[in-house]
Parts: C-alpha cells; structure tokens; sequence
C-alpha cells in the first residue's frame, strides 16, 4: 500500500486499514484477496466521506440538537461549535495505491481517491508528479514488461521528476509485489543521510 495526503489522515487511515486486513486473517483463517482488500479499503472511505454531524451528535452527551444544527460545548473551552447536522465529518484525505498478488488471478493493481473512487489499473501515480510519471508510463509501459524492463521505466519517471518537479523528493524507494511478496528493492538517492556529529 502506497499512500499519499494529509500525513495526521495517511498515518492512522493506513494503519487502520492494515490491522483490519490482518485481523480478518486472524478471524477466519484466510487472508482477503486484493480486490477485497481494495473494496474495503473504498467502503471505509466512504463510509467516513458519507458521516454528518447528526452521527456524532448522537454520541456526544453535551450536544444540543436542532433540526438543522448542532451545537456541541468543546471540552476545553465549553465555546459552543456549530455546524450544519447534515454537513459531512472527518473525511480522510488520502489517496491509496494498492498493489497485491494472489494465486488465483495474478498481479492486481488499484487507485483509491480521497473520494473513495476506486479503479483497477494497470500503472498508478499521484501527487504532482504524477503528471510527468503518467505521461512517460503512458509512453513507455508494456504488459509483457520483464522486472529489468519495469525498473528501467521506474528509473525514467524518477529522472523526469527530478528534472521537471520543483519541489521534487531527493530519495526514491522501489518495491516489488509479485507472488513471492512485497519486498523493497532498491533506494534512488540523491542525498544520504549524514550523520550528526556529536558536541
């Protein structure tokens, strides 16, 4: 899982999409493909995209209900906060990138928006660099790619990003998912990390 946004909204949407996964193998014996990994990861962001006020209203005791507001007394301050029942509450600001393997249909691939649209793709990309690694995979990705092939193609999107992207990350981190796991594969750094001499 791959994972960009908000960091307070990628840190625990992620993690809690990890131990639900890993507790539904503990329950009952089988691990979810990846399209039902995929599928709930989309159902949970809807779920929070889709929850009102009204929802937490309904559990919070000093909350005073209207029938189009709702009024709840902060904690610290006991400032009254109002919003609109219907207004929707802590959507998660996180696009996902899910990759997995699984015996039956092979490699599979999926982009999740923050808007909880979900799509099977053969490549993915987000962020703003995406516009360039997009347009060089568009031009350059095949599906009988070998591993070689795919890393060359990966190198090509990192160098354009660098080149092209202002703001670019100095260090890239290449994973590999395919029957035998996820496994990292290589760093592509432009800066190593120094270390801090002590005073």
């Amino acid at each position: 899982m791959g994972a960009s946004g908000e960091t307070g909204d990628r840190a625990q949407f992620t993690e809690y999409i990890q131990k639900n996964v890993a507790l539904y193998q503990f329950r009952n014996g089988i691990p979810l493909t990846t399209a039902a990994a995929a599928n709930f990861t989309r159902g949970e962001l809807a779920t929070a995209l889709r929850k009102t006020q009204k929802h937490l209203c309904e559990s919070i005791a000093n909350c005073a209900k209207t029938d189009s507001l709702v009024a709840v007394a902060l904690p610290d301050t006991g400032f009254p906060y109002t919003r609109d029942r219907d207004e929707p509450m802590n959507p998660y600001m996180v696009n996902i990138i899910l990759a997995g393997y699984d015996k039956e249909t092979g490699p599979s691939l999926y982009f999740i928006d923050y808007i909880a649209s979900l799509h099977k793709v053969d490549k993915a990309a987000f962020g703003y660099g995406s516009y360039f690694a997009l347009s060089m995979m568009d031009r350059h990705y095949r599906h009988d790619m070998t591993v070689e092939e795919a890393i060359a193609l990966v190198d090509k999107c990192i160098m354009e990003i660098r080149s092209r992207l202002v703001v670019a990350p100095p260090n890239f981190l290449i994973k590999i998912v395919d029957k035998d796991g996820a496994r990292e594969y290589a760093w592509r750094e432009s800066i190593k990390d120094t270390p801090v001499s002590a005073a």
